[in-house]
């Protein structure tokens, strides 16, 4: 089945695509979540103007992001957990620990926002990605301690 995609969906597409999927795929999932439109001439179209107007509210929101990295320059967090004499921690510290301990320092952060690739589970300084747009990321250094 043809459908062309609103949205960008990873492992299918960007937005605008015109991608060919499984039936179930498209009306169980795509459509109904508004990611896919049916590939016809009148979706052609409309696709076309949201298009247009989707890359003038990016242009604007990459502008604000970028404005954000200068304003925010180099962040920093300290978190303390509790951990076992070899330095290993008792659980470990994931996006939604460090989007957290970002927040009360340098405004709001999404979970979402932080490229981590695993869970930080030793004591330490990290280096941590913070993406505020597509094309806009900063870096946050998150200390790790020990709680006393």
């Amino acid at each position: 089945m043809e459908v062309i995609l609103m949205q960008s969906v990873d492992n299918l597409g960007e937005m605008g695509d015109t991608v060919s999927v499984a039936r179930g795929y498209a009306r169980n999932y795509l459509v109904p979540k508004g990611l896919a439109v049916l590939a016809t001439d009148g979706h052609r179209k409309l696709v076309a103007e949201h298009m247009k107007l989707e890359s003038k509210r990016d242009d604007l929101r990459k502008a604000s992001a970028e404005e954000l990295a200068a304003k925010l320059g180099e962040l920093s967090c300290t978190i303390t957990v509790q951990a076992g004499d070899d330095d290993k921690l008792f659980g470990s510290v994931g996006p939604r620990d460090i989007a957290e301990a970002l927040k009360s320092d340098n405004g709001e952060f999404d979970y979402k926002q932080i490229v981590l690739d695993e869970a930080i589970k030793q004591l330490g300084v990290y280096s941590v990605p913070v993406k505020l747009h597509s094309e806009v990321e900063v870096t946050a250094k998150v200390w790790v301690v020990k709680a006393t």
